[in-house]
């Protein structure tokens, strides 16, 4: 007999079908089995072990293409383990780990040993981007085809920004004839010259070093143009700058096969909200302008930005406690990642409940090209998030993850993950 489960009476949201309508969902071992109304009334299925979704959505679980776990290196701050039970506490079931670990994973070698990690310690699937240039310095490219041979799902130096515009070109081209995506930080070292808080009149009332919005954009309009040259696929990491969204809205208008990714923090927050001088608000990007965030949202709006995704960058307290100036960028995300899009972009009808889940879940699976995710679709992964909606929380620690550098803690949410179920197991409920 199949292992079996079914999710009944939910508001099932699969914009991959187009489908948005009560159902139940029909698990069979570990895959989606069947999508439909009324089906625990199936003789059949009598005694079938049961999650009760009435009132609440059955969504795809959530694809997050932008995740730090830490591990190699850096354990102290996350681990495999511990990174991806947070992710299940916030609906996503599949993550990209980048490859700034200690050491860097350049080598299928160390992507290997990654995966072999992840298939013993991971509550849910976890992807890894193999590094761009070796050690990430920006110098030699990596041999992508083992990279890619070893399982890298995508490349990318993410942490470090490529300076030299030609050693990106051919990085585009040897990853284009090997169907790879390349997952750009854009960022001007000689403009952002370490700053920690956006360039602007809230930077100059703290009298903090401040890095201006096109920092970013000089560097997204420079890739949009390699991108075209070459005729690769691009995806913008991060985006935090209005002008950066024009350029990326422009270049897809003109065919350029660019997509592109913002952070909760950046479309929920701006630099005004800045507390003071805790560095758990400081990240890299920073938070931009009032106009920057409003640019994001309708970039999220018309399809300009594809995807939500977290980059979720635990640091320990004590590195976090070093201050503004000293202290490393980043925040966590994955726990509340959910909670702040359905707080800032449905409750406050910026985007569709369908939008939603197509920017968390769907969007991104099509850019990572995992077929098999994203969706509810018979015979695809069983990973499934029961989301109540309108649930009203405040997240606070101890978080799941062994870091608690988040700007959102302490901060009213409404909307969170009930249940989350990777490839039919339950990964975690409340």
């Amino acid at each position: 007999m199949p292992e079996q489960m079914i999710v009944t009476g939910g508001l099932v949201i699969d914009p991959a079908r187009k489908l948005e309508a009560v159902r139940d969902v029909l698990i069979e071992d570990g895959r989606i089995s069947a999508v439909a109304a009324g089906l625990h009334r199936k003789p059949s299925l009598k005694g079938v072990p049961s999650i009760d979704a009435k009132g609440k959505w059955v969504i795809p679980g959530l694809v997050d293409m932008h995740v730090h776990l830490r591990e190699p290196g850096r354990e102290g701050d996350e681990t495999i383990a511990t990174g991806t039970k947070a992710a299940a506490r916030g609906g996503v079931t599949t993550v990209l780990a980048m490859a700034n670990t200690e050491p860097v994973c350049d080598t299928p070698s160390q992507l290997s040993f990654l995966r072999a990690k992840a298939r013993t310690d991971a509550a849910i699937t976890v992807l890894f981007a193999g590094a761009v240039t070796l050690g990430q310095k920006g110098e030699k490219l990596t041999e992508f085809a083992k990279l890619r041979a070893a399982g890298a799902a995508a490349l990318s130096d993410d942490g470090r920004p490529l300076m030299n515009a030609g050693l990106l070109r051919r990085a585009l081209e040897y990853a284009k004839d090997l169907g790879l995506l390349v997952i750009d930080h854009c960022e001007d070292l000689s403009l952002s010259n370490g700053a920690c808080v956006h360039e602007g009149p809230a930077a100059l009332r703290k009298g903090l070093k401040g890095t201006p919005w096109a920092a970013e954009t000089v560097q997204v309009v420079r890739d949009i143009a390699l991108a075209e040259l070459t005729g690769a696929r691009l995806h913008i990491a991060h985006v935090s700058a209005a002008a950066s969204v024009d350029a990326i809205r422009a270049a897809k208008k003109r065919g350029i096969r660019i997509t592109s990714e913002a952070a909760p923090h950046h479309f929920a927050l701006n630099d005004k909200d800045l507390p003071g001088y805790d560095a758990d608000w400081k990240m890299n990007p920073p938070l931009r302008g009032a106009d920057d965030r409003l640019a994001l949202l309708a970039g999220l709006a018309d399809g300009t930005i594809d995807a939500i995704a977290t980059d979720h960058a635990p640091h320990g307290c004590a590195a976090k406690s070093l201050g503004m100036d000293l202290a490393p960028f980043g925040v966590i995300g994955l726990e509340t990642s959910l909670a702040v899009a359905l707080t800032d972009l449905f409750h406050k009808k910026v985007l569709t409940r369908r939008k939603l889940v197509e920017r968390l879940s769907s969007g991104p699976a099509g850019l990572l090209g995992l077929k098999a995710k994203g969706t509810l679709a018979p015979g695809s992964d069983a990973d499934v998030v029961v989301v109540d909606p309108d649930a009203i929380w405040t997240p606070e620690a101890p978080f799941l993850s062994k870091s608690r550098n988040t700007p959102f803690a302490g901060r009213r949410l409404k909307g969170r993950a009930v249940t989350t179920l990777s490839g039919g197991r339950v990964v975690h409920a409340l």
